[in-house]
């Protein structure tokens, strides 16, 4: 079962208190009453000296009973009788009766007398009992003692009193211990509440620390131990945050790096299945045709030349294939260093036109653009030649026969959209968002036809990414368009 630390406390406090109590209670009524009997004998010697004294300094037969009042030390009240047993003259008496006390008196006297048979009591000398008169009903203390005159005195002090102010302490003092323990719990009570408060708070502002929850601060009032550990939890929730936000901003960029690290390896894996799936082909072609001449399996010319323009195509198509894995590697792991200029993007696509007229008028191939007059834009022109080139060349390959292929140009803000539309069938669903990713091919069979390899549009996505602009593709009515974007005004 949980107990408080106010709790503890208080339970503490009141044990020890209770423990204080019941000592001082059980010190109490064993010896109070014995410090009140023997006060009460000391008192009664004290009163038989005064009595010896006054007897020795002046002469018994002159000392009246009058005189004596007064005189004599009696710090108990106590009933004093001197007598003189010889001829049982009573010389002084405190009481003014001659009835039960005064015979009550005579047989303690009597009785002390008869016990020392043999012996006499002598002077200066005194013997202190505790007697039960059955005629008062009543117990006392009885001093029968001699002066030095010769003289006997008894002197009687009643115990009932004295136990009956011994009673009355005693009852007192518990109600007094009931109170004090009563009062003790809940004054402790209210007073541990001062210190397990703050206490409280730093346990409720340590829990929510422990969850992460660090928003949570201790307010300090006081600038004692309790003031000094809260500024600490609060210092310490601050550094745990910051350490933590640190811990999870390193974290990302291990994650980051990681993923970085895992893509690079999945690079690394596909290019070297897709290469091997590349070459393969051109490389047995090249070895098929390469042992066909060296066998000398044909003797015309026409034969032996066909050979060799195979062996030189596939040559070239690998060649290409290189090429473009080269810019693909350095535009992609940041090798290739972009060069912002600024140059005419119709100069530049009329350029590319004029330069593939031969491939365009083999395929049969309309190609349209409109743009006569300069727009210039901000970019590296070498790689947004080649990007552009990319585009062309996979829409002649995939152009419907005798089809049209436009270029054309959309204004914006402060980017123009370079865009490439081919007449042909559309691209579906499935593919159309793979068709940037390296070696991929929509139409595999129509792929190899004309070499392609998959990787002139993985180029385009590199090249685009390096220059933080979008491209993509987007089938029309009756074909596919191909687009990216470039800016017009200087790049911040």
């Amino acid at each position: 079962m949980k107990i408080s630390m106010r709790m503890k406390i208080t339970l503490m406090v009141v044990i020890f208190a209770s423990f204080i109590v019941c000592t001082s209670w059980v010190v109490c009524n064993v010896a109070i009453e014995k410090i009140f009997l023997n006060r009460l004998k000391t008192n009664m010697i004290t009163t038989y000296k005064s009595c010896n004294k006054l007897f020795s300094d002046n002469d018994s037969n002159d000392v009246e009973i009058d005189d004596l009042y007064g005189k004599i030390k009696n710090p108990a009240g106590a009933i004093v009788l001197i007598i003189d047993v010889r001829d049982n003259k009573i010389y002084y008496t405190s009481i003014n009766d001659n009835g039960k006390m005064i015979q009550s008196l005579y047989r303690i006297i009597n009785s002390v007398i008869e016990a020392e048979e043999g012996m006499d009591l002598k002077n200066s000398e005194y013997i202190i009992q505790r007697n039960h008169d059955d005629t008062i009903n009543s117990d006392y203390f009885d001093l029968v003692g001699k002066l030095d005159n010769g003289f006997t005195v008894i002197i009687r002090s009643p115990i009932s009193e004295v136990e009956s102010f011994v009673d009355t302490v005693k009852r007192v003092f518990n109600y007094i211990a009931a109170v004090l323990i009563v009062f003790s719990a809940v004054f402790v009570l209210f007073l541990s509440s001062i210190f397990t408060t703050p206490i409280k708070k730093l346990s409720h502002s340590a829990r929510r620390m422990a969850n992460l929850d660090f928003d949570s601060k201790v307010k300090v009032y006081t600038k004692d131990e309790i003031g000094e550990l809260g500024e600490s939890m609060n210092e310490l929730s601050s550094k745990l945050e910051d350490t933590i936000s640190q811990l999870k901003t390193a974290n990302i960029e291990l994650e980051k790096d990681i993923e970085e690290k895992r893509k690079i390896d999945d690079m690394r894996k596909e290019f070297l299945s897709h290469i091997s799936h590349e070459l393969k082909t051109p490389i047995a072609l090249i070895q098929g045709y390469a042992e066909g001449l060296k066998d000398n399996l044909f003797d015309d010319k026409e034969n032996m030349e066909f050979y060799s323009d195979v062996i030189i195509d596939e040559s070239k198509k690998m060649n290409q294939m290189v090429q473009k894995l080269i810019t693909l590697n350095e535009i992609e792991f940041g090798n290739s260093n972009i060069k912002i200029e600024r140059f005419d993007i119709v100069e530049l696509i009329t350029g590319v036109l004029n330069s593939t007229k031969i491939l365009t008028n083999e395929s049969n191939v309309k190609i349209s653009f409109d743009e006569n007059q300069p727009v210039y834009v901000w970019a590296d022109e070498f790689m947004i030649e080649e990007a552009f080139t990319n585009y062309l060349t996979n829409a002649i390959h995939y152009v419907a026969d005798g089809g049209e292929i436009k270029i054309f140009l959309e204004r914006k803000e402060d980017t123009i959209r370079l865009c490439v539309y081919n007449q042909g069938n559309r691209i579906s669903d499935e593919d159309i968002d793979k068709l940037f990713i390296k070696f991929y091919k929509s139409d595999k069979s129509r792929s190899r036809e004309y070499g392609g390899n998959g990787i002139g549009l993985s180029i385009v996505a590199a090249t685009m990414q390096a220059h933080g602009k979008e491209y993509g593709v987007y089938n029309v009515e009756d074909g596919v368009v191909f687009y990216f974007d470039l800016d017009v005004n200087m790049p911040c």
